[in-house]
């Protein structure tokens, strides 16, 4: 089995725990007290080496200097939810989109919003695959993984909601 990378980031949303593969692909970013978010295990390798891209990703983006992230990433889930997970990369910052236009992006009937939902919640990339910009057909802010906050609070800082 190949060790898992691991570092710690701090952040304006708290210390961000990040996750890497042997090849240096990002796996995970979990936010403290994320609901099904990672914990450093045993075996894990804390080395920072992997993470200097998207350590200075992070930190532009923070700044309100970067739109885009361009980092590799491995994620692994069922296909529906490594579809849902690849629509949510086509979410452009500073727009919202909903579970309803996700399901349409991906061929899903509309009935399969409660799922994209669960795909959605699931997302183990959080600020880098932006699952934030997903909300309610009313326009509401629904769950986030993160805590809604969190959620509000990336959607000020691209420009979504009032300062």
């Amino acid at each position: 089995m190949k060790p898992i990378h691991w570092t710690n980031v701090d952040t304006p949303l708290g210390r961000l725990l990040l996750t890497a593969d042997p090849d240096g692909a990002l796996t995970s970013l979990s936010v403290p007290g994320q609901k099904g978010g990672r914990t450093v295990q045993d075996d894990w390798r804390h080395d920072p080496g992997p993470f200097r891209a998207a350590e200075e990703q992070l930190a532009a983006y923070f700044a309100g200097e970067l739109k885009d992230f361009r980092l590799p990433l491995r994620t692994h889930g069922t296909e529906f939810r490594e579809r849902v997970w690849g629509a949510l990369d086509s979410v452009p910052y500073g727009a919202t989109t909903t579970y309803g236009e996700i399901a349409a992006r991906i061929g899903a009937p509309r009935a399969a919003v409660r799922a994209v939902g669960g795909a959605i919640g699931a997302n183990p990339l959080l600020i880098v695959r932006p699952c934030h910009r997903v909300i309610g057909a009313d326009g509401s802010m629904t769950g986030y993984a993160g805590g809604l906050e969190r959620k509000v609070w990336l959607l000020t800082l691209e420009g979504v909601l009032p300062a």
